[in-house]
């Protein structure tokens, strides 16, 4: 059993969401065992009940109350019948000694249908896949760069693990969108899944893309924001000293998954070339510290930086309007002069910010006042940094 490193609440209500098959359920029972009355709104007996009439979800937890004195009350799925969140609400004022934890595969129409989110007395909580520090001697570099570590895939064969992320892709990255009703044209919504996918990590230029996918632009940004609110993945700023040019300049884009990112561009089959190995592994640790990020609930935000001349540094880390670091991540395992030409740029307005190299070597070291750290020390430092602040 992998240990988590999420924290939920002990005695408070929750919401926790998460793509499918990142272990929220697992969790929940790992932390809290067989002590809650639990309704899977995947099962179809439930579901039925529950869509029909709302109104008995109340009734029955009552029941469970008064007969039971049950305590805890897990609701899995909860965004396939939002208005289910009316009758928690209402059980908690009626029995506020009670938890109630709220999971869902996707906040979308619970924001955007205007559900109950309960009035703050549920605090939110997210899950990704395993991380580094969860894995710990399970994890291998090289597999997470191709397949990923979403929890399905521990112990499995690469023959198994392709299997299992073709049928991810294939029945939630796509069925289940459209099911959801957030998608009509299946066609346009695979087309723009693809290049998503192949795009991770790059410049979010919606023209481009709309091109490629023959869609409107509009099309094309209300699918990326069906990716962000699925939690399928995340844009990451650019960072600005003006907040209101930073809002309008060219965000990047990441799946949440590296080997989601491969299923999707139908890469598993074969390890990653050079090329896609540079961009796959800094989609990797752009990844790890995002989680890091949300697991922690840090004040500490990631940017990347870019001039218009294309002088680039891949991440910026900024905590209360201060930058405290800039770093360069690169897959070989030595580094020379060019791979520190982004951060020399960066130092020309930000002389003070430290320098920092992330690269796959072992060694550690200094040169031209920037450190050359290994990778691993590198997220080791982040997650004290976070920790402990």
């Amino acid at each position: 059993m992998i240990t988590r490193i999420a924290e939920l609440p002990d005695n408070r209500s929750f919401f926790l969401f998460g793509p499918r098959q990142t272990g929220k359920s697992s969790l929940i029972r790992a932390k809290f065992g067989n002590d809650a009355w639990t309704v899977n709104l995947l099962h179809g007996d439930e579901y039925t009940r529950y869509a029909k009439n709302p109104s008995q979800y109340r009734l029955d937890a009552v029941e469970k109350i008064r007969t039971g004195d049950t305590r805890r009350f897990v609701l899995d799925e909860v965004q396939r019948i939002p208005e289910l969140l009316n009758e928690v609400h209402a059980l908690m004022e009626e029995h506020p000694d009670r938890q109630f934890i709220l999971l869902g595969s996707s906040a979308r129409k619970l924001k955007r249908g205007g559900a109950n989110l309960l009035a703050g007395r549920a605090v939110q909580r997210l899950l990704f896949p395993f991380t580094l520090a969860e894995l710990g001697e399970h994890f291998n570099l090289d597999d997470a760069l191709r397949f990923g570590t979403l929890p399905p895939l521990l112990g499995l064969n690469d023959s198994e693990k392709q299997d299992t992320l073709k049928a991810y892709t294939e029945t939630y990255l796509r069925e289940e969108v459209q099911m959801e009703g957030y998608v009509r044209n299946l066609g346009g919504f695979y087309r723009f899944l693809e290049m998503a996918a192949s795009a991770s990590g790059e410049l979010l230029n919606f023209s481009n893309i709309a091109r490629e996918c023959h869609l409107p632009i509009r099309t094309v940004q209300s699918y990326y924001e069906i990716l962000e609110d699925t939690l399928i993945g995340f844009r990451l700023q650019p960072w600005l000293k003006s907040e209101r040019k930073r809002l309008v300049a060219h965000p990047k884009f990441y799946l949440f998954d590296t080997g989601v990112t491969n299923a999707v561009n139908r890469r598993l089959a074969a390890p990653p070339d050079p090329r896609l190995t540079g961009r796959l592994f800094e989609q990797f640790i752009v990844l790890e510290l995002h989680r890091y990020l949300n697991y922690a609930r840090s004040e500490t935000r990631i940017f990347f930086w870019r001039t218009n001349t294309g002088a680039e540094v891949d991440l910026l880390l900024e905590r209360h309007g201060e930058l405290i670091g800039a770093f360069e991540i690169k897959s070989a395992t030595e580094v020379s002069g060019n791979d520190f030409s982004g951060l020399r740029s960066f130092r020309n307005d930000n002389p003070a910010v430290p320098l920092v190299v992330v690269y796959r070597g072992t060694q550690a070291y200094r040169t031209d006042d920037i450190r050359v750290i290994p990778w691993k020390t590198f997220l080791d430092e982040i997650m004290h940094e976070i920790t402990s602040t």
